[in-house]
């Protein structure tokens, strides 16, 4: 797998994947063929015309197997941008204590789409499927309405996150919250922009991490600050 930080994908912490049973290696094999040929299926010939048992098909396993790793369609299609959001989560609980909120969130992002890029070829998460996926999300309305409700979840794991890291009550002081929802807009508004970048969608995800560090440069001083006094 090319997102090494996603201990609920495979029950194991960080990178080591050697350390995986050969039970868990075969596992994660099936789970990263049936990701990498649901997108390419998607890709081809849309999402909405693409159907789990194709999908199966493709892989050589049953419906039933398929069912095992997703629950719907859905998950499979957002999977690889759902193991990228996954990794910038633990990203963000390793961050040193000593940076700002904002920092800690900048540091993660990028991290992410290095590593993504680093491991591009290795498995389904590579950054061009990312990348694709991005796209495809935006011209498939069913896609686009799961993505945003992931979103607004991991927004509230984010606003914990941040919360516990500053020492704060979300309940009482909105600026995590605030920070979680306002980095996340940033982040689908450089989707967006690098899209329509030609440049930027020329350069991968050097363009990419370019564009939300831009974007992220015109977040207030009342976010981007200490936030300890």
């Amino acid at each position: 797998m090319a997102l090494p930080l996603t201990p609920s994908r495979t029950g194991q912490p960080a990178s080591d994947c050697r350390v995986l049973g050969l039970r868990e290696r075969k596992k994660q094999r099936t789970r990263d063929s049936l990701v990498a040929a649901a997108h390419g299926l998607f890709l081809r010939q849309g999402y909405a015309r693409t159907t789990v048992d194709e999908i199966a098909a493709n892989v050589d396993v049953s419906q039933r197997t398929f069912f095992r790793y997703f629950a719907n369609k859905e998950e499979v299609a957002l999977a690889v941008l759902a193991d990228a959001e996954d990794y910038f989560v633990e990203c963000l609980r390793r961050r040193p204590a000593e940076e700002t909120p904002l920092q800690a969130m900048r540091a993660s992002i990028t991290q992410t789409w290095q590593v993504m890029s680093r491991d591009e070829g290795s498995g389904p998460g590579g950054v061009q499927a990312a990348l694709e996926l991005i796209d495809l999300i935006e011209s498939t309305p069913m896609l686009l309405a799961a993505h945003l409700r992931r979103t607004i979840e991991q927004e509230g794991v984010v606003t914990a996150i941040l919360a516990e890291r500053e020492g704060l009550d979300p309940a009482t002081d909105v600026r995590p919250r605030v920070l979680a929802a306002a980095f996340g807009a940033v982040i689908r508004v450089s989707h967006l922009s690098w899209t329509a970048d030609t440049a930027a969608h020329a350069a991968g995800p050097d363009g990419m991490i370019a564009i939300i560090e831009r974007h992220l440069d015109q977040l207030g001083p009342a976010l981007a600050g200490p936030w300890r006094s």
